[in-house]
Formats: structure tokens, C-alpha cells, sequence
């Protein structure tokens, strides 16, 4: 809908196709439902992912971040990136960067809850280049042009506040967030997010 939205102003046949399938769509998934499960599992975990330049129009990226309080998801987002970034390392490093800002928050509400995790939290991240650039301490001169603010990334890692993990594509759940797939794929992660169907009454 948001990419939509970007064409009110002149909508053209292939706009109206598009809005009928997301009604369309829509109206398939009326049943569905986020089920919150019970469980001992207190830890925090999130799925990061980019769209490297989805954007056609603009060649801008977009973000998106799954958060998860043990098996149930807590916190998401996606949006579109301010800047346009000039490699899929950059525009993920980017993504782990607003991932780990939502889990500092998620924390510290957690700690004034008096709810202490019993681990670090732990960032999914399917792009190996961001992964080891958030690990590695080494400076590298062709990565002078991420904007200082991303390295506390880097910082927290070094301090243990967080752990950043590389995941295999496919297990990537952030993809709903960030990009279209294949039914299958979709499908497979929504039951992965808690989604099931439940009866409308």
C-alpha cells in the first residue's frame, strides 16, 4: 500500500491492477491471526534484512526487522532508507544498525520490568559482508563512507551486548518485510512469525 500510495496522484492500469491484488490479498488473509504463545524461553532474537535498491523509481532500499521475545514476535518494522547506498554490504549494515536501536529499547523496557535475560540478544543477518563488518575490529578505508552513527554496532559487539549471527537466505524471515516472494517461502515464514488461521464469528 505504501508503494502505492506513491502513485494517487496519477494512477495508471498498472497501479489499479496491482491495488486490486493487494485487495485481493487482502481478502484472502481476513482469517489470519499473530497467536502469542506461552513458553520459558526469555530471550530476545531478531531477523534483520535490506532490499538492496527494490525501488525501481528511486533505487532506494528498504529496511526491515522482525523482533522476537522468546518464540513470539514483539516489534517489526519496514521502511524505505533515507540514503542511497552504493553496496548490499552497506544497505544491510544499515538494516543491523536500526535492528540493533530496537533491540537496545526492547531491553532496557525489559530492565525496567525487572525481566533479566538470561543471554545477549541475537541479530539474524543473511548478508555475510555486514555480518563479519559488525564483528570485525579492523577499519577498513573502503567502508569510510558508512556514516559513523552504524558503528556502535560494532561497539556493542566488541562489549558483548549483542550478537550478531549470519542465517541462510532462506531462513530469512525479515524477507516478508523487505521484499515479494514465492508463495511457498511466504507461507513457510508467516507459520514461522505465529501466524495461523483462526474462525471469523
Amino acid at each position: 500500500m505504501n508503494k502505492l500510495s506513491q502513485f494517487m496522484h496519477s494512477p495508471s492500469e498498472v497501479h489499479w491492477k496491482a491495488l486490486k491484488r493487494v485487495l485481493r490479498y487482502l481478502q484472502g488473509t481476513l482469517q489470519f491471526a499473530l497467536h502469542i504463545q506461552r513458553g520459558n524461553d526469555f530471550n530476545l532474537h531478531m531477523y534483520s534484512d535490506a532490499d538492496w535498491v527494490g525501488d525501481v523509481s528511486d533505487r532506494a532500499s528498504t529496511t526491515g526487522y522482525i523482533l522476537f521475545f522468546g518464540q513470539n514476535p514483539v516489534s517489526w518494522s519496514s521502511r524505505k532508507q533515507r540514503t542511497i547506498t552504493r553496496s548490499s554490504t552497506e544497505v544491510e549494515y544499515h538494516a543491523v544498525a536500526s535492528a540493533l536501536a530496537e533491540t537496545n529499547w526492547v531491553t532496557n523496557l525489559l530492565k525496567e520490568l525487572h525481566v533479566s535475560l538470561p543471554q545477549r540478544p541475537t541479530i539474524y543477518c543473511d548478508n555475510v559482508g555486514a555480518t563479519y563488518l559488525c564483528a570485525n575490529p579492523i577499519f577498513h578505508s573502503r567502508m569510510k563512507h558508512i556514516s559513523v552513527n552504524f558503528h556502535f554496532v560494532r561497539k556493542q559487539v566488541q562489549q558483548n551486548q549483542v550478537l550478531i549471527v549470519h542465517i541462510h537466505a532462506a531462513e530469512q524471515i525479515a524477507d516478508t518485510l523487505t521484499k515479494s516472494l514465492p508463495k511457498p517461502a511466504f507461507d513457510k515464514h508467516l507459520f514461522k512469525l505465529g501466524f495461523a488461521t483462526h474462525c471469523l464469528s
